[in-house]
């Protein structure tokens, strides 16, 4: 007998049948607790996240940081405050028949003063003085015309007196008086068609949007 045989087996040899063999697994259910606890603690995070949400928007955080937005937009004091119409320019503009246009004849050619100056008073202006060009610009303008005034009392008049006359440069002079002289230039053929001259009239003076109250 071996000195490996166990005792009392007799010498007789024993073999191990079978295809099983014990293995080393970790538990299937111990995973699927891992994953259970997992998805519950998203779960949790996911309502908490909701909770704040709901508590900031109805407990007014929201609504206060849209008003102070909309806050800063809004200008303070004159007529947006109030949600008036607000004007295209500072002061109102004077009609057609309250400004008085002196026209001159810069040009070489004949007769395009009076022609113009019979024209406007069509159009509803008053007609002052028509002639010829002082000797400053006398043969000097280049372009369509002149539109020349005191500054700022005649702004408003030079304003609507070049919506009759595209391309005309206004320029101011020591004048007191609130006339505007129409200096006629090279360039000059013919005054704006009064139905084109109507619409940039009407766009000069009809009032901006209402803006927001505030």
């Amino acid at each position: 007998m071996s000195m490996l045989t166990p005792p009392g087996m007799g010498g007789k040899k024993y073999r191990i049948t079978g295809d099983r063999y014990p293995r080393m697994r970790r538990p299937r259910h111990r995973r699927r607790i891992t994953l259970m606890i997992t998805a519950a603690v998203c779960a949790l995070a996911l309502a908490g996240w909701g909770t704040l949400q709901l508590i900031d928007v109805f407990g007014g955080k929201g609504g206060t940081a849209q008003a102070a937005q909309e806050k800063k937009k809004c200008p303070t004091g004159g007529p947006e405050q109030a949600g008036a119409p607000v004007s295209g320019t500072d002061k109102p503009l004077p009609k057609p028949a309250d400004i008085t246009v002196n026209v001159f004849n810069a040009t070489a050619r004949s007769g395009l003063a009076k022609s113009t100056a019979d024209e406007l008073k069509k159009r509803g202006f008053k007609v002052g003085k028509v002639g010829n060009a002082p000797p400053a610009y006398d043969k000097k303008v280049k372009g369509t015309g002149v539109l020349l005034g005191a500054q700022p009392a005649a702004d408003g008049a030079k304003k609507v007196l070049g919506t009759q006359l595209a391309g005309a440069e206004p320029k101011a002079d020591t004048r007191k008086t609130g006339d505007v002289d129409l200096i006629i230039g090279d360039a000059f053929k013919a005054l704006a068609e009064p139905a084109a001259a109507q619409r940039s009239l009407a766009a000069l003076t009809a009032p901006s949007k209402t803006k927001p109250r505030c």
